[in-house]
Formats: C-alpha cells, sequence, structure tokens
C-alpha cells in the first residue's frame, strides 16, 4: 500500500464480512491514525496487521494463493473471477491457510509476485474503466468469500495442498535436476523455467 488511509479501509471491509488475517507486504506508510480511523470497528485488525518483507514471506504457509489482477496477462494463467475464486478459497482454508494477494495502488501485482499465485482474480467492471480502488476491491472479494463460506459443506482433504514454501523447494530442486540433465540451459531456461512453475501451480500438488 501507498495510502494508509487503504489500510484502514480494507481492515474494515474486512471486518464487515467476518475475515481478520490481515498481512502488509512493505507497506510505503505504516498504518497510522488515519488507518484507525478508516478502519471504524476494524482497528483491531489494523493494530494486529502482520508487516512482511516479501511476499514470499507473507504467503509461506499458505495452500492456495490467489492474486487480482485488472489487466489481462499473456501468460497461461488460470483466470477466476470473484465468485469463483472466493469458493476455491473457502475449499482450500480445510487444510491449509489460503490468502488473496491485493497489488499496490498504482501499478498493481508484478509479474514476480503473481508468478507464486495459483490462479489470478478478476472482478468484472465496465471495460472502459475497469480500475477499482484498493480497498473496494478487498470489500468485493470478502463479500464473496463470506457468501461461499455460508454455503461450504465440503470435507477436508485426505492430504492438505503443499504450502507455497513447500512449492517454492520443489521448484528449486527442479531447476537444479533439469539443469544437471540438460534439459534446461541458458538458452532456455528464462521462458521455460516459468512454465513449469505455473504448470505445477495449476496442479496444487
Amino acid at each position: 500500500t501507498s495510502h494508509p488511509g487503504n489500510i484502514g479501509a480494507s481492515a474494515r471491509a474486512m471486518r464487515n464480512m467476518g475475515l481478520d488475517s490481515l498481512v502488509l507486504v512493505r507497506p510505503q506508510a505504516p498504518p497510522d491514525a488515519e488507518s484507525l480511523a478508516r478502519a471504524a470497528g476494524g482497528a483491531d485488525l489494523v493494530r494486529n496487521a502482520r508487516i512482511e518483507p516479501s511476499v514470499e514471506a507473507a504467503v509461506a504457509d499458505c495452500g492456495l494463493v490467489l492474486g487480482t489482477s485488472a489487466r489481462p496477462r499473456s501468460a497461461n494463467f488460470r483466470v477466476l473471477d470473484a465468485r469463483a475464486a472466493a469458493a476455491e478459497l473457502v475449499a482450500a482454508t480445510a487444510t491449509r491457510p489460503a490468502a488473496v494477494l491485493f497489488g499496490g495502488e498504482r501499478n498493481g501485482l508484478s509479474n514476480e509476485d503473481l508468478a507464486r499465485c495459483h490462479a489470478l482474480v478478476r472482478i468484472p467492471a465496465d471495460p472502459g474503466y475497469e480500475s477499482l480502488n484498493l480497498a473496494q476491491a478487498v470489500q468485493i472479494l470478502c463479500y464473496e468469500i463470506l457468501l461461499a463460506a455460508g454455503e461450504a459443506s465440503a470435507q477436508p482433504d485426505a492430504e492438505p495442498p503443499a504450502s507455497v514454501k513447500e512449492l517454492a523447494a520443489l521448484w528449486d530442486h527442479l531447476d537444479a535436476v533439469a539443469g544437471r540433465a540438460g534439459f534446461m540451459h541458458d538458452g532456455n531456461t528464462a521462458q521455460l523455467a516459468p512454465r513449469i512453475r505455473r504448470l505445477l501451480a495449476r496442479a496444487v500438488p
């Protein structure tokens, strides 16, 4: 976040919809009096917000990570609308924490951040002006999660999905093995490695 007011407004949206785990990644300005004022009844979420130095640290224990994007992406990402995303998030939390990543107000999520996501979430809007305020996007996703939680009846899977930290270890291992085997080399690593990572993310191992 670049504006602390958006931290408070997002916390209020979360509190309205029964969510309480707010994680901030490198906020340009820390939560302040304006954050608390805009949070209203969600001020405790602001006070208890976890602040992390990187997206990787923020989602390390999560089994499912969805990234929000207002723009079409050329990579082969699976794209969900807010309602489908909420259903997947609620189901995933039966076994591990799940996360929705929201980017900064100006540029959204970077390609590096999106590479850690299993899928993207796009909120349908007027094609002439699709950019939502950060807290508005949080409100919409939180509302859909509340609805999905009320409808959920799925039983936990026998085996939980791999966490982001475990997936990162798998990627590092595959990169090393593929390099030693000659499958990946200087001529193809830049394109092949991200494709293999997206393939594994879509599979939700």
